[in-house]
């Protein structure tokens, strides 16, 4: 096997004034795209014993803390492997997020240990800040967290990058291995999503799109007592997340880009949200049409309810960035696309619900404004009929599940692991949904509620235009 190891990069980049004949890292030894389809590479991350149990004790102190621990990075494709030593990784997730071994207050068992599936975060510049893999500073690791066909995440993102929707981040498949120095043996965590985080990177590889400056990007939250609704701007700040739970401060809009400029950020958002509620009519449609790529945002959003993503901005107010851009424009970015091909909640059947009428119409400005002007109705609506149109390779049903079933041969082969965590493929949707009956790879155009219904299926056949 071919080993390429990078291990301090960072010092290669801050001396190489100071020695000629160093030779940099290089550029792409993967000689692929990362985000690829065709590829499951391997990822393994290895930790001391005291950082394994500091990631666990954080965890007990508060599950949502952002302390991040030293992990080493392999990532093995093809025969090559590329090393990074000293990154940083964190726990990730919302309601999902889980402790990775045991229950509280234990530390690692060595010879029983109780693994458990969980999200993580990697950090590669953390504790080198020059470090990079494959021109990224980040990215995520998701469990395919009660989703048994481990593809809705995977057809989503792939489904807006085959329609044109380039806002959405990248993702493909690895395998997961969890090593903790001193084990007999590692641990398999199996089969996981690896997806593109949105910051700066990000931000930067867009620039042809919107230029090269940093913006103001903003990630929004249903928090409860708050949401992003763009028409409360009561709920904006910097997120700051306390070992102390009770001291941690969380925000509907929480800013993530340019942290010493809080004010501003909140003038920006505070004036885009006031003229989004109080303009109307024609000096409306010119405002939104100046501030928005309003095409690209509506095919993204036919995209979003054609997959059934409900855990959205339309119906609750979630699971989004927005980028006030260098060239005037706001940018709505998607994310989270767990939720999504029939695993249904809050909405009565996301399968059959009308696209025109997905969530709330009287408090998502950002939607419901736009689509009330007839040619920007009409827009969308052709969205959605070229994304249900057979002849194209989007979601028609044929098509779709030869992607999926191309996926799952791929993967099917990992997927039992050393967690006992889903263990097996099963075509089913989540247990907690209101819709059990949605099939991706099987059934037919019944709704959801009487026997085996396919959801691409029965979402063609549903559109009521």
């Amino acid at each position: 096997m071919k080993k390429i190891v990078f291990l301090f990069p960072v010092l290669l980049l801050l001396n190489c004034n100071k020695a000629e004949n160093v030779t940099p890292p290089v550029n792409n030894p993967l000689k692929t795209e990362l985000f690829n389809l065709n590829d499951v590479p391997s990822i393994t991350l290895e930790f001391t014993l005291d950082d394994w149990n500091k990631l666990l004790v954080n965890y007990d102190l508060n599950p949502k803390n952002e302390k991040k621990v030293v992990s080493h990075f392999s990532f093995t494709l093809n025969g090559s492997t590329v090393e990074l030593d000293s990154i940083g990784l964190k726990m990730r997730g919302n309601t999902s997020r889980r402790r990775p071994e045991g229950d509280t207050g234990q530390l690692h068992n060595a010879t029983n240990p109780d693994w458990h599936h969980c999200h993580f975060a990697l950090d590669f510049s953390k504790f080198k800040g020059a470090q990079r893999f494959e021109g990224l500073n980040k990215i995520n690791l998701k469990w395919f967290k009660d989703d048994a066909t481990y593809t809705r995440e995977i057809y989503s993102y792939d489904l807006f990058k085959r329609y044109g929707c380039w806002l959405a981040p990248r993702a493909s498949y690895c395998k997961v291995t969890i090593k903790v120095k001193g084990d007999i043996k590692p641990a398999y965590f199996g089969v996981y999503a690896m997806i593109e985080n949105i910051d700066e990177d990000y931000l930067a590889k867009h620039q042809d799109q919107w230029g090269a400056t940093t913006g103001f990007l903003w990630k929004n939250y249903n928090i409860g007592s708050a949401k992003a609704d763009y028409v409360s701007t009561a709920s904006m700040g910097m997120e700051d997340v306390k070992m102390d739970p009770s001291l941690s401060q969380y925000y509907a809009y929480d800013l993530k880009t340019r942290d010493t400029e809080l004010a501003a950020a909140k003038v920006e958002l505070t004036q885009f949200i006031t003229d989004l509620n109080t303009k109307t009519g024609a000096v409306f449609q010119n405002w939104i049409a100046q501030k928005m790529d309003v095409n690209l945002f509506l095919k993204t959003y036919a995209t979003n309810v054609i997959l059934g993503m409900w855990d959205d901005y339309w119906v609750n107010c979630n699971n989004f960035y927005f980028y006030f851009a260098p060239n005037g424009k706001a940018y709505f970015i998607p994310i989270d696309y767990d939720n999504s091909l029939g695993t249904s909640q809050i909405l009565a059947n996301s399968g059959t619900q009308n696209p025109l009428t997905w969530g709330n119409m009287t408090q998502r400005p950002l939607i419901t404004k736009i689509l009330a002007i007839p040619q920007y109705q009409a827009l969308y609506k052709s969205y959605i009929k070229e994304l249900v149109n057979p002849n194209n390779d989007l979601f028609s049903s044929g098509k779709s599940i030869s992607r999926i079933q191309i996926w799952q041969n791929k993967i099917a082969n990992g997927v039992s692991n050393d967690t006992g965590e889903d263990m097996a493929l099963e075509d089913i949707p989540a247990y907690w949904g209101n819709q059990p009956n949605y099939r991706l790879k099987s059934g037919n155009a019944q709704g959801g509620s009487n026997g085996a219904a396919n959801y691409f299926t029965t979402r063609t056949a549903t559109i009521p235009w």
